[in-house]
């Protein structure tokens, strides 16, 4: 049933406006909000082990340089990685000297991301984000704020926007794709591309700093991943 609801959704595209602006690619009801959280969260869930195998040594040093290298105000600086899953990155802002705080919503991968680094870490999923007004200087969101519905996307990133201090920065690195979204097995996606990003990004009050594609030294169809860099701007 899923995979034929997928189907369906990922078909309807900008049927419907948010914000009097932006397009939601797929609108849904409060029940879908809950199955996208449960069965998502629940897949990370179940392979917390093999996906902590799987990645812990992938190298995104190109990531937490681009968000580093744009951070405002004197240190210690404090980071927010958003959907933090084990705790890799978490421990290397951690050993750079960062106040590093993790947030995320699988349970087992809190566990995992306490004990790896030492750090604290929020246990909280997008959908109810309670991170407090001007906390942190940077947001490191690495393979994370896809998982987001399209409908819901202009409201978490205005917690975001909240949760920064004046200036402060938000890094993001998202699966790119032609402006759909739907189920990719148990996990939900949203595939936008560069231009449908940026309307999201400076509807929700954040000025571009740069934008590049990843793996680097690759030509675009082998660069699934696009990365950008933001400044919080005063509304």
């Amino acid at each position: 049933m899923r995979a034929d609801q997928s189907t369906q959704r990922a078909a309807r595209v900008t049927i419907r406006l948010v914000d009097d602006e932006l397009p939601c690619l797929v609108p849904l009801s409060g029940d879908e909000l809950r199955e996208i959280r449960s069965v998502t969260l629940g897949h990370y869930q179940r392979d917390a082990r093999s996906f902590w195998a799987g990645t812990r040594d992938h190298d995104v040093s190109q990531n937490i340089e681009a968000l580093i290298r744009h951070l405002l105000g004197p240190p210690p600086h404090t980071i927010l990685d958003l959907g933090c899953g084990p705790g890799r990155d978490l421990a290397v802002f951690r050993d750079l000297g960062y106040v590093a705080v993790g947030l995320e919503g699988a349970d087992e991968f809190v566990r995992m991301a306490r004990a790896h680094s030492g750090c604290e870490v929020l246990h909280q999923d997008f959908l109810e984000l309670d991170l407090g007004n001007e906390r942190f200087d940077g947001v490191f969101a690495n393979a994370s704020l896809f998982h987001v519905p399209s409908q819901e996307l202009p409201r978490v990133l205005g917690e975001l926007w909240t949760a920064l201090k004046p200036g402060g920065t938000l890094f993001s690195s998202n699966p790119h794709g032609p402006n759909r979204e739907g189920w990719s097995g148990d996990r939900y996606g949203c595939y936008l591309d560069l231009g449908q990003w940026r309307r999201f990004m400076t509807a929700a009050a954040f000025d571009e700093l740069e934008h590049y594609y990843r793996p680097p030294g690759q030509p675009r169809h082998l660069q699934p991943w696009l990365a950008s860099v933001w400044r919080k701007r005063t509304r």
